[in-house]
């Protein structure tokens, strides 16, 4: 009798769930009020994907939360902490490492200085990291021959740092220059210019020059390089709402270098995906706008030649090969 070949075993495999955005709170909309969220739910549907992944036959290695773990709306109702720390529990359970990413909803919580060395502050595992100020990026290797570039996506933003501090007012003027709305988190009317919101950021130079020189690293050894960040960098992959102020400035090095093979990142709740010279990048859907009834998160697994993602309830499944 004919047996068919086995699957070889991926080198390695890694989850990503992305904008959990967990409140104790009834469902509400998002806010064009186009879309419902889930917020009490969200935190079942965290432990939906790391009880499955506790049970797979190949357990990931690590898991990548791409940001957003708790809601903004936590706290005018003084609630951040306790968020937190139900979201923390549920991720205590994990048996493996996760690599958190800062978003928007993070600093709506706390301040840049209060994540710093927080339970949401991953950087402990870095092989490599800036050296300029709270810049927070890293890298690191989880196997020979591939490395995860975590990145700041409001490393430049008017987000969690002093409103009196010089760091804002740049942020304030770039800002100004494109959306000159009352409400900044209301977006300016011209498409190529709609990014510019509150709830978006951008790299500073330094963390460009810093990744750059990453990636020169890489591309000598011939390394395989995944970025890892909470905003979209290109416009195929989401909305122009949803873009990093300055992507074109991140894409442009990453075009640079032949190591980098993915960018993965969340904020755009209904997903996207897109290909641009080599790179696949992906824009994760988002947990809080799936319903309690459904699943959205990821597994991965990594081959030589390629990444197969397995989604769970809205994610669909995708193959990204390495050219």
């Amino acid at each position: 009798m004919d047996l068919c070949p086995q699957q070889p075993a991926p080198l390695f495999t890694f989850g990503a769930i992305a904008d959990i955005q967990y409140a104790d709170i009834d469902d509400g909309f998002n806010f064009s009020r186009t879309t419902k969220r889930y917020y009490r739910s969200s935190l079942q549907l965290l432990r939906n994907a790391l009880e499955s992944w506790s049970r797979s036959a190949v357990r990931p290695d690590f898991i990548l939360q791409l940001g957003d773990v708790i809601d903004g709306f936590n706290k005018p109702s003084g609630a951040s902490q306790r968020a937190l720390d139900a979201v923390v529990r549920e991720f205590a359970s994990c048996p493996v490492k996760v690599h958190h990413v800062w978003g928007n909803h993070e600093f709506y919580n706390f301040s840049r200085r209060q994540l710093m060395g927080s339970p949401l502050d991953s950087s402990l595992y870095a092989d490599r990291r800036p050296k300029q100020g709270d810049i927070y990026a890293y890298k690191f290797s989880p196997f020979p021959g591939f490395v995860f570039v975590v990145l700041d996506a409001y490393d430049v933003s008017l987000l969690g740092i002093p409103e009196s501090s010089e760091r804002y007012n740049k942020a304030m003027n770039l800002i100004k220059l494109h959306n000159d709305k009352e409400d900044l988190n209301c977006p300016p009317e011209l498409p190529c210019h709609s990014r510019f919101t509150m709830f978006n950021g951008g790299f500073s130079q330094e963390q460009l020059d810093w990744l750059d020189s990453v990636l020169s690293v890489a591309d000598e050894k011939q390394e395989k390089v995944i970025l890892v960040s909470h905003i979209p960098v290109h416009p195929g992959s989401t909305d122009y709402v949803c873009l990093a102020w300055n992507h074109e400035d991140l894409l442009a090095v990453t075009r640079s270098h032949s190591c980098v093979v993915c960018y993965m990142a969340g904020h755009a709740h209904s997903g996207g995906y897109c290909l641009d010279t080599g790179v696949h990048h992906l824009t994760l859907d988002g947990v809080i706008e799936t319903r309690p009834d459904s699943d959205a998160y990821a597994t991965v697994s990594v081959y030589p030649d390629r990444m197969e993602l397995t989604g769970s309830g809205r994610v669909m499944d995708r193959v990204f090969l390495f050219s």
